[in-house]
């Protein structure tokens, strides 16, 4: 055989080797997340899904996809109980219309002001097995809870005090985050998040509760809302990372156990890598004569929790599953002197 030809046969054996690891995985899945396709949370997600590969030695195999490419944002938990997805990375927020626990769960907003306590919280408090007793009944397991950090508040008009915020037009998802700016005084717009660029840009809205001060930046919303509000105080939503319970109650218990230290990396890589960001572009963004920080006094972020503490008081007694977490979810602040 000549050299030519060994080297082609070589080359096709190797390629056919190749060809037979790519097809190896044993489990095959799609997960839909939140975000569109570049956002930094987007490239952590899929960061997420080649970790998971690695881990399991090529047995899982996860592709990632963006916001709205099978389903709407709100309907992705329907898509996993049928199997049209398999699993999402997104906030539970968006299903508050099928029960407010999702709402009050998902951001339970004004009560967090470091994301490392809320992990901490959902991991070592009883706030995933909480999650889990919500949302199995959908079909659904939480594999973990990762968090994005403290979101700032891109604003086309200053904010200076809770008494500046009415009559803005807030864009705001459904659930707790809606009533709460409402009871603020602000008037809240439920917008999807990919559009939150052209209604600030349009004026359809002044504000946004939408994400981390970097992404903001890197999206051009200040070019339209030079005044954020930073640090955050309003905004943690939890990033649920689930998978079809069926397909989850049929995993070996290795391949769980891998998935859960996956998605624990996740959370906290997510939010070291995403307050990075966010102290590198203020640092630059005060340079720019153009936008102006907000720093919220004190003394008005206690008035926001205030309003916020008697709306999860008023969503507590929707039923059984809000009123535990509420007893919950305050008990850990309360012991941890974080009220």
């Amino acid at each position: 055989m000549k050299a030519s030809t060994k080297l082609t046969a070589l080359s096709a054996a190797i390629l056919a080797a190749m060809a037979t690891t790519a097809n190896a995985a044993e489990y095959e899945w799609t997960f839909q997340t939140s975000e569109t396709a570049g956002e930094p949370q987007f490239e952590m997600k899929k960061a997420w899904a080649e970790n998971v590969e690695q881990m399991s030695q090529g047995r899982v195999s996860i592709e990632i996809l963006p916001v709205n490419a099978v389903v709407q944002a709100n309907q992705t938990l329907q898509a996993v109980q049928s199997g049209i997805l398999q699993g999402h990375l997104t906030d539970p927020s968006y299903f508050t219309g099928q029960d407010p626990a999702f709402g009050m769960i998902g951001n339970l907003v004004g009560a967090w002001s470091d994301p490392y306590d809320f992990l901490d919280y959902m991991n070592n408090a009883g706030g995933e097995e909480l999650y889990n007793k919500l949302v199995e009944p959908y079909g659904v397991h939480l594999i973990g809870a990762a968090a994005t950090g403290l979101e700032s508040l891109p604003s086309s008009r200053p904010v200076r005090s809770i008494d500046d915020m009415k009559g803005l037009k807030i864009r705001a998802p459904e659930g707790m985050v809606y009533n709460i700016f409402e009871a603020a005084g602000a008037t809240p717009v439920n917008l999807p998040g990919s559009e939150v660029y052209t209604g600030l840009e349009k004026g359809v809205i002044d504000a946004a509760d939408y994400t981390v001060f970097a992404t903001n930046q890197s999206q051009g919303l200040h070019d339209f809302a030079p005044y954020p509000l930073y640090p955050g105080f309003h905004s943690l939503p939890m990033v649920a990372v689930s998978l079809n319970k069926e397909i989850w109650d049929g995993l070996p218990d290795d391949l769980k156990a891998m998935l859960e230290t996956s998605v624990d990396a996740l959370a906290y890589e997510m939010v070291a890598e995403l307050k990075t960001r966010d102290l590198e572009v203020v640092r630059e963004a005060r340079q720019d004569p153009d936008i102006e920080i907000i720093d919220l006094p004190a003394e008005e972020r206690l008035k926001f929790r205030e309003i916020a503490r008697t709306e999860w008081e008023e969503w507590a007694g929707r039923n059984e599953i809000t009123q535990e977490f509420y007893d919950s979810v305050v008990a850990y602040l309360e012991n941890h002197n974080l009220l």
